[in-house]
């Protein structure tokens, strides 16, 4: 008889007054992908946690291969084979790319002596990642590397461990449409030899790709689990968040106003060229490109946080000079960035500080912040945007990436910006968060705030905008009004610079 390599029965966990996981029945077989999905706070991370050893469960069973199993460290997992690759970096900054993917089987020439065989270690760095197909440099250090390519070394520390279970979390949020299809390839070599994957995801187009079973989890509890070509995505949404397809894009039609912003023959020299476009007053105007098109070095040029060579940006018929965001901040513009853990927000402090950040004159007496007023004014935005957390003095880094993006927000409407940027506002957020940002947004343009979407999601372009520019190589490709927008006319001017027929 053959038995699941992993199998969870009737496990419960009490995470808070306000969130436990409920009887969790899990199977994992081996040589499976099985995707889990959920909103943000259902409960995917905690469940990983006491897979992992992180978390104890309070009740329940859990076995390997029919054996029953404690864990009661990270420690005690891993002796069973689990590993995960985490969405956030827990990489050692200090250390070596090719020191990162073997930190737990380095080759040393004396082993009683911890004598470590560098050349060897470089070298077999580099073979892997010509193996793999990723263009990597082993012996870069990884305080210096991307997002993306942090990710690709946790994937590749996963893939050379001998681990039996691979959990990964997000594992393609900050990775290029070229390296998914290398981090899917490895997933398929590694079902070859019978390794378990356990897939969490966002991004609801690659669970077709890459699974095998699916299990949906809502609120603590599992909602269902089933064979990946017996589910559609309608389905899928239905039962994470309660809704359908047809209502995860609630634009708003709303009168558009004057021009507040005119972009005229922008240039950096470098790669953007001639780059015009106007906004108007309550429009959320659409950017949309591959990666590498040039849609993220816009807003940074917008935001002062790129050296324009040439052009003129005009606001409200004015010419302003903007050589940094503290201009851009005080010209009326607001910029969400695409990192917001980097860039977006002040991670280990108060989600408070987060919130007053950019407008500290209303909380501050002459040089003193006072917090009673900066406690009382950031609650006033936690309950309009409906961010979910215990205490206003709750670190950031704490609380989920659907409630982080809030916090975001909360900080650039509190700014009073009269023009906003969001640069991939819902990367990495589940289809519940995104509803809410979109909400917010649509309340936003009824106050006259104008809106610069840049987003890599298609759906959510033409569901969201009322016009569309499209790049492709650092040029506008062309723009697309809201009632010609779709797929085919997008891409074309995407992929080739122009609109195929």
């Amino acid at each position: 008889m053959t038995y699941p390599l992993l199998k969870l029965t009737n496990v419960s966990k009490r995470l808070s007054d306000y969130f436990s996981l409920k009887d969790i029945n899990f199977e994992l077989n081996e040589g499976e992908v099985h995707v889990l999905v959920g909103e943000n706070g259902s409960g995917k991370s905690s469940l990983m946690n006491i897979i992992c050893g992180f978390y104890q469960k309070d009740c329940g069973d859990i076995f390997i291969n029919n054996n029953p199993v404690s864990f009661n460290s990270p420690a005690d997992a891993k002796k069973y084979g689990i590993s995960m690759i985490h969405q956030d970096s827990t990489l050692f900054d200090h250390f070596t790319v090719a020191e990162n993917i073997y930190i737990n089987s380095k080759p040393y020439i004396n082993k009683n002596l911890k004598i470590v065989n560098w050349k060897k270690m470089f070298s077999d760095c580099k073979i892997l990642f010509e193996n793999l197909g990723f263009n990597l440099n082993g012996e870069r250090m990884v305080r210096n590397l991307s997002p993306a390519e942090k990710q690709i070394v946790e994937i590749c520390r996963a893939y050379i461990s001998n681990a039996r279970i691979i959990i990964m979390d997000e594992p393609t949020s900050s990775l290029t449409k070229a390296e998914t299809l290398l981090l899917f390839n490895i997933i398929k070599e590694l079902k070859k030899s019978g390794v378990a994957i356990i897939y969490i995801t966002h991004k609801l187009e690659e669970i077709k790709e890459v699974g095998d079973k699916i299990t949906v989890i809502r609120d603590g509890e599992i909602i269902g689990t089933d064979h990946i070509n017996s589910m559609n995505v309608d389905n899928i949404i239905y039962m994470m968040a309660g809704m359908s397809l047809n209502e995860r894009y609630p634009k708003l039609k709303v009168k558009l106003g004057k021009e507040v912003l005119k972009v005229s023959n922008l240039c950096d020299g470098n790669f953007l060229e001639d780059i015009n476009f106007s906004l108007r007053k309550r429009e959320i105007l659409g950017i949309f490109g591959l990666v590498g098109s040039g849609r993220t070095k816009i807003a940074k040029s917008i935001n002062g946080e790129r050296k324009i060579d040439t052009g003129e940006i005009i606001i409200e018929g004015r010419k302003v000079t903007i050589s940094s965001p503290s201009d851009a901040i005080k010209s009326g513009i607001g910029c969400v960035t695409e990192d917001r853990m980097y860039n977006g927000l002040f991670t280990y402090r108060s989600i408070a500080e987060n919130i007053t950040s950019c407008n500290l004159s209303k909380v501050s007496n002459h040089l003193l912040i006072d917090r009673k007023i900066e406690n009382e004014l950031s609650k006033s935005y936690l309950d309009k945007l409906e961010i979910k957390i215990n205490s206003v003095n709750e670190k950031v880094a704490d609380i989920s990436g659907g409630n982080q993006q809030k916090v975001v927000l909360a900080k650039w409407i509190m700014s009073k910006s009269k023009i906003l940027i969001l640069d991939e506002p819902t990367k990495g957020i589940d289809i519940a968060s995104k509803l809410d940002l979109y909400n917010i947004m649509n309340e936003m343009v009824t106050k006259d705030v104008s809106i610069i979407l840049i987003s890599s999601d298609i759906d959510e372009i033409i569901g969201m905008c009322d016009r569309v520019i499209v790049l492709y190589n650092g040029k506008i490709a062309g723009i697309v009004s809201k009632s010609e927008a779709n797929h085919k006319q997008i891409m074309s001017y995407a992929t080739c610079g122009k609109q195929i027929k």
